[in-house]
């Protein structure tokens, strides 16, 4: 497993990390033996960056990260969020309920100070206003967490967010149906020292390239009850391309995989190519995935030509069906 750095902070991360939503039961049940072999197979694949928080499981992610921390040889760098609880959003962010919070957020994962606390998509208000910046600046000083970063929804609340000194890292959606990062923001992030940590890799599964048109999910699961945005952005479901848009689109991707590469390798691949990406948070269901998704690390890079294609594809065949700002 190749290493990275997250921006200014300078912690070494694995390029591949895991993404721990899933591990509070949001995408559907799942027990607790699960979770812990999901966890034990990061070590084992070389994996040391995990993504949760808060609200995930209503602590319950964060819970099972902090368990499998303190029994892990190697400590994990852990990265979690704060500003999505029914507390705090959408306009409750005042230093008071945001140190409760962090402190509760220490506690369930065993730890004094949050290696990385990432504010959680809060409104683009907020972001402009700013008062919130000061917030986590003056938390990092009281050292309640090491390093401040954000996770947002769109390549303009990244940029707002990146006029901050203290800004180590910005999470955002980053993959082959979400192009515009490359163009829009990766210079500009690199330029300021700030990583960039991807989630929604694979656009919710569908990149996976296994999902049918008509697929189900778990009622539990937010690709059912959030397939159009009903409960929060829907740009955090299929990237916001309705499923079956999203699945025929692969038509427009496939010519490109190497022969012998998944789509799942594929599209992971691609965005380990680029080197403003400090870590891909990629969610997984079972152990095996885990280890699928650390062996991209090894994966040659794409050639030039395939990037230069895919982005021609993407700007005439697949942005026009995203269903949200981007």
């Amino acid at each position: 497993m190749k290493l990275r750095r997250l921006g200014k902070s300078g912690l070494q991360v694995s390029e591949i990390g895991l993404g721990c939503w899933q591990l509070g039961g949001d995408f559907g049940p799942v027990d607790d033996a699960t979770c812990a072999s999901i966890l034990d197979a990061t070590e084992a694949a070389g994996i040391t960056f995990l993504d949760t928080a808060d609200v995930y499981g209503g602590g319950g992610s964060e819970r099972h990260v902090g368990a499998f921390a303190a029994r892990a040889r190697t400590k994990p760098v852990i990265a979690t969020k704060v500003g999505r609880s029914a507390e705090t959003y959408p306009d409750n962010y005042d230093e008071g309920i945001i140190r409760q919070h962090l402190e509760a957020s220490c506690a369930r994962l065993g730890v004094d100070s949050l290696d990385l606390i990432q504010l959680h998509c809060v409104p683009p208000e907020v972001l402009q206003e700013g008062a919130i910046f000061a917030v986590m600046d003056k938390l990092k000083d009281e050292g309640l967490c090491k390093h401040w970063g954000a996770s947002v929804e769109t390549i303009g609340e990244a940029l707002v967010c990146l006029r901050q000194e203290g800004l180590t890292s910005l999470q955002i959606i980053f993959n082959l149906y979400r192009q515009n990062a490359v163009w829009d923001l990766f210079d500009k992030a690199k330029a300021a020292d700030v990583g960039i940590i991807v989630r929604l890799p694979l656009a919710s599964g569908v990149l996976s390239g296994k999902f049918a048109a008509d697929q189900s999910f778990a009622p539990s699961d937010h690709r059912t009850y959030n397939a159009n945005g009903e409960m929060f952005s829907v740009g955090e479901t299929f990237s916001g391309i309705a499923l079956p848009d999203a699945v025929a689109a692969l038509d427009h991707l496939r010519p490109f995989v190497p022969a012998g590469m998944t789509m799942a390798d594929f599209s992971l691949r691609w965005i380990l190519d680029h080197d403003a990406v400090s870590s891909i948070i990629a969610g997984c269901s079972r152990p095996e995935q885990v280890a699928r998704n650390a062996g991209v690390s090894a994966l040659a890079p794409l050639p030039s030509e395939t990037h230069t294609a895919l982005k021609d594809v993407y700007r005439a065949k697949i942005e026009p069906l995203v269903r949200c700002p981007i």
